[in-house]
This record gives structure tokens, sequence and C-alpha cells, in this order.
């Protein structure tokens, strides 16, 4: 008997239907090793500690971890191009790949192509593992602990990052600005005040990591941060208050020689002979080879290599600079891929303050109200304080690369990353939203994705 009729409907032995939850469970196992590996790549990149322990430094974690994350991005079956930033690093490698034949040095030319190719696993790695809110907070944690560790170990090193891409002190005070804002922001959003008090002391870990690097430019994007944090912040007398114990904080920590060093930066010294001058000097040139390639620039990471063409037997301070970066990531766009690569980052970094300006928006309500028995206050959701921790971080970026050539660097394609995963989050998308994400209190995973403006939601 191969079945029986019940209702009109034959029901055979073998039932087409399949028992809800093991497709669910497996899909949750598969997922958690990309996720992990995310985890991974960030502590190794950012955490460095194969530049601490012996014999480390000898394994190439970063490209490892790249490319298995790409394998599980593959296998997961859920790679997507929908948004905006992905799509565009398309026409970005297809302007790098050109010039990999073209440029001067096309060694440096394909390694930096090869850098970005992996910086792009990660990316999408970020994108579609860092799929619930949950996961989100579990990056953030570990991202503050690692730049909580790198303070304590630039401060300790007298100003200098631990090392790799981090070495210099302007790359270094680069990091901790883009860092701070998550310490400030963070702060308004936890709920205790151990909590609280936590993230005030990594606050003034990164702001004193900041100083102890005696980096101008850095000075100048950790500015720009604190008045972002200021414009951004729900409760204005607090964030003043804040602010004010930040200022008198520096001020007590800071030692003169900082203070000197950050007026010299206008001095009629630095911008006559000094490092100022240097730098205009610098950007000059890379504005007259944007000039003469205004398209596609000269090719990534070309910058040093063509310089003694342009420079074309000039000098500062009576000798030649060549073979020195741009002294800024923006010149360094302009000049090494032209119109081309300011159209494709520019248009990441709009879409990027679209997609926080958008998370912001959406779990900020109107006005505070009386909702489920509790007062629901505007920007109470935690979304809308990683939207604000992210949009500060990206203005810290922009800001200290007017005066550092950091464009390659990881910090900027990370970031992206986690902008467009929040966004994700903030939509509901790309997690399965039939797979329970159990928060503090039972919250589920699928709840947690759909609840509606004014909600406060914590998953501490």
């Amino acid at each position: 008997m191969k079945g029986f009729e019940a209702g009109g409907a034959s029901l055979t032995a073998t039932p087409k239907w399949k028992p809800k939850g093991l497709a669910p469970l497996r899909q949750a196992q598969e997922s958690k090793a990309g996720f992990y590996l995310v985890l991974a790549y960030l502590l190794f990149e950012f955490g460095r500690p194969q530049e601490i322990i012996p014999g480390l430094r000898a394994i190439p974690f970063g490209t490892g971890l790249s490319v298995l994350i790409l394998l599980n991005v593959v296998m997961s079956g859920k790679l997507d191009f929908s948004r905006v930033q992905t799509k565009l690093w398309i026409p970005l490698f297809a302007v790098m790949v050109v010039h990999v034949p073209l440029a001067v040095n096309n060694y440096w030319a394909l390694m930096t192509f090869k850098d970005m190719f992996l910086l792009f696993c990660v990316y999408l790695g970020i994108v579609i593992f860092v799929n619930s809110l949950e996961r989100m907070m579990t990056v953030m944690k570990l991202w503050m602990g690692i730049h909580t560790f790198l303070a304590i170990m630039g401060i300790a090193k007298g100003g200098v990052g631990i090392g790799a891409w981090m070495g210099d002190e302007n790359d270094f005070c680069m990091v901790m600005d883009m860092a701070a804002p998550f310490g400030y922001f963070l702060f308004f959003g936890a709920e205790g005040m151990s909590q609280k008090l936590k993230y005030l002391g990594m606050l003034g870990t990164f702001i004193l990591a900041a100083m102890a690097s005696l980096s101008r430019g850095g000075f100048i994007g950790l500015a720009s941060v604190g008045a972002y944090c200021w414009y951004r912040s729900p409760k204005k007398l607090n964030a003043l208050i804040l602010v004010v114990v930040a200022v008198v904080f520096m001020l007590i920590l800071a030692p003169d020689k900082y203070w000197d060093e950050m007026s010299s930066a206008t001095s009629e010294e630095t911008m006559a002979i000094g490092t100022g001058a240097e730098r205009l000097y610098t950007w000059g040139i890379g504005v007259e080879m944007f000039f003469s390639n205004p398209i596609i620039g000269i090719g990534q990471s070309n910058f040093p290599w063509t310089f003694n063409q342009y420079e074309a037997g000039r000098t500062f301070n009576t000798k030649s600079i060549a073979g020195r970066q741009a002294h800024s990531a923006w010149v360094t766009l302009l000049s090494e891929l032209g119109l081309a690569g300011i159209l494709i980052i520019g248009g990441m970094l709009l879409q990027c303050y679209k997609d926080l300006k958008f998370v912001r928006t959406k779990f900020t309500p109107a006005l505070s109200r009386q909702k489920h028995g509790q007062t629901i206050g505007a920007k109470e959701d935690i979304r809308v304080y990683l939207a604000m921790a992210m949009e500060g971080s990206l203005i810290g970026f922009i800001v200290s690369g007017v005066f550092i050539s950091t464009l390659w660097y990881p910090s900027l394609w990370i970031m992206m990353g986690l902008v467009v995963a929040l966004r994700n989050i903030a939509d509901g998308k790309p997690s399965d939203p039939s797979v329970p994400v159990l928060q503090r209190g039972g919250v589920s995973g699928n709840r947690l994705a759909t609840i509606g403006q004014g909600h406060i939601s914590r998953p501490w």
C-alpha cells in the first residue's frame, strides 16, 4: 500500500514535508564557522598577537583567515551584492587590475590589489555572518577589547602602535580616533553603572593613547570626532558634562610637550620649512600627478615610485623627497586612482552615511512616550548608538586621513563592512528569521529583527 486517501488528498508513504527545526539548526551550525573566522581575523589583524608572541609572525594569519572566510561565504550560499558598497567593489577592482600591467611599479600595484581582494573577502564575511544584533554586539565587545589593548600598548611604547601598519605614531593615532566614538556612544547606550564606567574608562584610554602619539594630524581628527560626538548626543547636558570631563582629563594628564607639539602645527617655521611645508610640497606634486592622469590615476601604491618623475628636478630644502608616501589618504586617492577612484570610494562613503542615517531614523522615536508600562526615550535603542559610533568613526578616519596616508589600511574597509552589516540587521537581512537567537530575557532573533521604533533592546 503506497498511500491512502484522506479528505481528498493522497498521503504517500514518503511525506513531502520535512520536520521544522532541523534545517534551521543545520544553517545555524554552518554559519557559526564563518562568524568565528571573522572574529579571529579581527583579533589577528588588529590585536596582532603575532607581534608579541615569538614565532607567530612567520604565519600569514591575515591571508589564511581571509581565504577561509571567502570559502565559508561561498559555501553558505548567501553571497549578496545587493548593497551599493558591495557593488562598488567591482569597479574598484577593475581599475586596480588595469594598473597592474601599466603602473611604474607593477609589483606594488599587484600586491595592493591582492591585499584589497583579501580585505574584500573579510568585508563579505562581516556583511554575511554578522547577521544579528547579538553577533554585532559580540563583534563590538571584541573590537573594544582589542582597541583597549592597543591603546595600553601604545601608551606603554611612548605613542607608537604595536607594529605592522600601526607602527607609525600617526597611523596609531588614527586608529584611536576611530575607536573613541564607540567608547563615547556605548557609554550612553549601556545599562548599569558598571557598564557605563567600563566604556568611560575605554574612552579615556583611547584619548590618552592618542595624546601619547603626539600626532598633530591625529589631534585634528580627534577634535573632529569630539565635535561630532557632542553634536549627535541624545542628551546634550550629559554630553556636555562628559566632554568637559574629557577636556579636563586631557589638560591634567597631557604634558607641556604635547601642547607645544600641537601648537607648532601652524607655526611659521613648520609652514615654511617644517613638516607642514613638506606636506604642502608633496600634495602639490600629487595634484600634478592627478592632472596628468585624471581618469584612473597612476596606479595603487605607486605614488612613491612616480614622485621623482613629477618632481622633475625640484627639491624641498635642497633635497628630493621621492620615495615617500603622500601624507594624505585623499591625495593618495586623487593621484593613484583619479576620478574613477574618487567616484567609487566617494560613492561608498556616501552610501555608508545614508545607511547609518536610515538606522538612526528608523530606531529613533519622534517623542518620548509610555509604552508597555515603561517610558521610551529618544535614541534609547542600541542600534542608534552603534550607527552614531560608526558614523563618528568614519569621520575620524576621513579627517585624520587628510594628513596621514591610510587609504589602503584595513580600518576603513572593515568599518564599511560593519556599516553594511548594521543596515542589514536593521532591515532583517540577510539573517534567516527561522533561526532562533536567544537574547537576555528570552528575546529571539526573529523578534529582535522586527522590533518597532521606540523599543529598547540592549543584548548585553
